[in-house]
C-alpha cells in the first residue's frame, strides 16, 4: 500500500520531468477549485438531483478524488510540505477536539 509519502515522491518525479515543473502555488489553487467543481458537479449527479445532460459521459466519483488528491499533493510539493506530517497534525486535532462531539459506537 502506497503512504502519502510515497504518493509525494511519485508525483514529485513525475513532475521533475518537465521543464516547467510545479506550477505555482496560486497556480495550483486555482486548479485544485477547478477539481473541486468537476468532483461536486459528479456527485450531484450520483447522490443530488442534478439530471446529467444527454451529451455528457458519466465519470468516477473515484477518479475525481484521485485528480484532486494529485492537485493537492503538486500544491503541498511546490511549497515544500509533507503531508504525512500535517495529515497527522490534523488528526490529533480532531481526535482532541472533537472526542466528545459526537456520538460513539
Amino acid at each position: 500500500m502506497k503512504t502519502l509519502k510515497d504518493m509525494q515522491q511519485q508525483v514529485d518525479d513525475y513532475m521533475s520531468g518537465f521543464k516547467v515543473g510545479y506550477f505555482t502555488p496560486m497556480e495550483n489553487m486555482v486548479r485544485l477549485t477547478e477539481e473541486v467543481g468537476e468532483l461536486a458537479r459528479e456527485v450531484n449527479h450520483v447522490y443530488g438531483p442534478k439530471q446529467k445532460k444527454l451529451s455528457e459521459q458519466q465519470k468516477e466519483i473515484g477518479l475525481e478524488l484521485a485528480d484532486n488528491l494529485f492537485v493537492l499533493i503538486c500544491l503541498a510539493n511546490s511549497m515544500g510540505i509533507d503531508l504525512t506530517e500535517s495529515f497527522d497534525a490534523t488528526m490529533e486535532k480532531y481526535e482532541e477536539r472533537d472526542f466528545n462531539r459526537f456520538e460513539r459506537k
